[in-house]
């Protein structure tokens, strides 16, 4: 793959008065026929991005297992027996040899996740010098570590955080059905100081966790009408570990995935849409798919937190088959 770092044109920030989604209206871009649906969100695409450029980010888990919380998806909570063990922090050390590593494989974003409900006063002291240390080799950080306070928001500002990660999951019809340890609300308030301290928002969800298609337009309308809109969007495909409530819940139609993938591109124009968890899952043709409808970003390396992400290898030589090369993306 052609390794040389692409620079483009930063996408235009959403506006002071984006578009409201209703549930419905959502629901009907979801009922386009697939080629309209495609045709649409590459337009869209191609007003405010490269469409051959995709940015790279590495996902790291910094704190491993043991969470409190009872998410139905996850093979960290300690409500599963998933063979996850619960491991202790690692080192700032163990952490900037991980990002340099991604940084020489072409990532340029650095994202560290670590399995807790919120960070206490000695994690953020750590988590601190995470960043600091990251940022120091010219990368973008990004950390997702639970809910947050105003204090560590401030925190986290200050240490240079670019992005921070909190995930809706699903719409707030659905959430019950897959989380009681912590509330809806929850999760927009932890949002909202992440954006009233400065720092750039990174949310999405997962799809495949049962829910029907009304309940997966509430998730993307709830991201949508965010104001504004968080600039990075994790599509995840829900990866199934035994051991965890959902762990036999039936597939979802490649299809239906990459329809998820357009209609937030359409929803969200110029957001980051990432392809997350699940890719391991899918063909080369699938994700393709993906980037035609609008994905631009993707996680790249070998691990995902603790599930199994497509090798480096593989997904440069997807990338040089598809004539696509990694995007910096400045501030």
């Amino acid at each position: 793959m052609n390794t040389q770092v692409i620079e483009f044109i930063r996408p235009v920030k959403p506006s002071a008065a984006p578009q409201r989604w209703s549930v419905p209206d959502v629901e009907a871009l979801f009922n386009l026929p697939f080629a309209d649906l495609l045709y649409r969100a590459q337009q869209v695409h191609r007003e405010r991005f490269d469409p051959n450029a995709v940015q790279l980010s590495t996902l790291l888990s910094i704190k491993t297992g043991g969470c409190s919380e009872d998410c139905g998806y996850c093979p960290q909570s300690a409500f599963h027996n998933t063979g996850v063990e619960n491991r202790k922090m690692l080192e700032v050390s163990e952490v900037v040899k991980a990002a340099k590593a991604a940084q020489d494989n072409g990532a340029n974003r650095f994202c560290m996740g670590a399995a807790w409900r919120e960070p206490s006063e000695g994690d953020m002291e750590a988590v601190v010098e995470m960043v600091k240390a990251v940022r120091g080799l010219g990368m973008e950080t990004c950390a997702t570590l639970g809910m947050l306070n105003d204090a560590q928001t401030a925190q986290l500002q200050a240490a240079g955080l670019d992005y921070y990660n909190h995930n809706l999951d699903t719409s707030p019809e659905f959430y019950g059905d897959i989380i009681s340890t912590r509330d809806y609300q929850d999760r927009l308030d932890t949002l909202e100081r992440v954006r009233n301290a400065g720092m750039h928002v990174c949310s999405g969800g997962i799809v495949g966790m049962g829910e029907n298609l009304t309940q997966r337009a509430g998730l993307v309308a709830q991201l949508a009408n965010m104001e504004p809109y968080p600039e990075s969007v994790p599509i995840n495909n829900l990866v199934k570990v035994e051991g965890t409530p959902l762990a036999d819940t039936p597939d979802l139609d490649p299809l239906d995935f990459v329809r998820t993938i357009a209609v937030a591109r359409i929803t969200m124009p110029s957001a980051r849409v990432r392809l997350s968890a699940g890719r391991q899952q899918m063909s080369d043709a699938v994700q393709a798919l993906c980037f035609l409808a609008g994905a631009n970003s993707i996680f790249y390396g070998e691990q995902l937190l603790t599930t199994g992400n497509p090798e480096a290898e593989r997904d440069r030589a997807l990338l040089d088959k598809l004539g696509m090369y990694p995007f910096a993306d400045k501030h």
